[in-house]
């Protein structure tokens, strides 16, 4: 299985609903070292997984819907705690319909899943791996 990663940040606030989360309750900010991983059995006709410069432009248009908002006043959030399992299944969820729609190239056409990970701190992340 080959992969290729590319690598952006965002900035949210955001709050949690849940005892569990202590005094992460009260609305506070998140920066987010995010990463997207490309995978396909094989290298298309050029030799590479996916068009780096189109996966890091997707990316970034991806984290550019959610960077600088408040994720509590966003409709697509409304009612769910926006952990950063969520959040990483949201943008690997985003990443997929551009992969669908053949904003990544039609190489990207072959590709048989995408990992995102969300780096909370340099000791913190969580991943979401999906099939396309």
């Amino acid at each position: 299985m080959f992969s290729v990663t590319v690598r952006d940040h965002m900035m949210i606030a955001h709050s949690f609903r849940g005892e569990v989360f202590g005094p992460a309750q009260r609305l506070h900010g998140a920066t987010f070292v995010v990463d997207a991983t490309f995978r396909r059995p094989d290298l298309d006709a050029d030799g590479i997984v996916v068009d780096i410069g189109l996966a890091t432009e997707q990316l970034r248009a991806v984290l550019g819907e959610l960077t600088y908002r408040n994720l509590d006043d966003e409709a697509a959030f409304a009612g769910v705690n926006t952990t950063t399992e969520v959040l990483a299944r949201t943008v690997a969820d985003r990443l997929v319909e551009r992969v669908h729609a053949g904003e990544l190239g039609a190489g990207a056409r072959d590709l048989t899943g995408i990992t995102v990970t969300l780096h909370e701190s340099h000791i913190a992340w969580a991943s979401y791996e999906r099939s396309l």
